[in-house]
């Protein structure tokens, strides 16, 4: 996998004392700690905002993140597709996201420390069905899901816990939907953890 700003020491050591800084003046509390496990896919969730990118990288700061995320291929314009990238950004061609599943897992059995963000919506727009890369990625490499989240109604944001997934997917996703219940986005009109629904990629 490529650098990143998480593993470049000096950078992300004043990223830390911004994020932290930043998010105590906003009135911000972080939830959890940094995993133990050295491999894993995350969840970001309620995603209704185009704020939620900012609050997520202070989030992963302040938790001493090293992460890899997931986002669609337009968010990658020459240029800025490079800054994106040093971000921590995987482009996604969603026209071939079975390729990205196997692309994926490959990775993870090809490293001896990954993690990899994934928001399950795919849009900042309202949906009523979650897309399940994230699932077949996380039971491919036989890694466990970091159910991540931005609480912006209690200004409270972090890793709530690490899920194992079973393999079965209908019981498995009724578990997650238990953990989002209550948890409010930016916009939180535009999510709701009872009407999540699963939907192949």
């Amino acid at each position: 996998m490529h650098h990143t700003i998480f593993d470049t020491p000096v950078i992300n050591s004043l990223m830390f004392l911004f994020s932290t800084g930043m998010l105590r003046l906003l009135g911000w509390k972080i939830d959890g700690r940094a995993p133990a496990e050295s491999k894993y896919v995350m969840i970001a969730a309620p995603h209704t905002s185009n704020w939620d990118f900012p609050y997520t990288l202070m989030a992963a700061f302040a938790m001493r993140l090293n992460l890899y995320w997931m986002g669609k291929d337009t968010l990658f314009p020459p240029v800025l597709g490079s800054v994106m990238r040093w971000l921590g950004g995987i482009a996604v061609n969603r026209r071939q996201s079975g390729n990205m599943v196997q692309g994926t897992v490959d990775a993870f059995h090809n490293a001896q420390q990954l993690a990899v963000v994934v928001p399950p919506e795919g849009t900042r727009g309202k949906v009523t069905h979650w897309k399940t890369g994230f699932y077949y990625i996380a039971v491919g490499a036989n890694v466990p899901i970091a159910l991540g989240y931005l609480d912006f109604k209690r200004k409270v944001g972090g890793i709530g816990k690490m899920f194992y997934p079973t393999g079965n997917l209908e019981a498995d996703m009724a578990e997650i939907q238990k953990f989002y219940a209550g948890i409010s986005g930016k916009n939180p009109h535009q999510f709701s953890s009872e009407h999540i629904q699963v939907k192949g990629d």
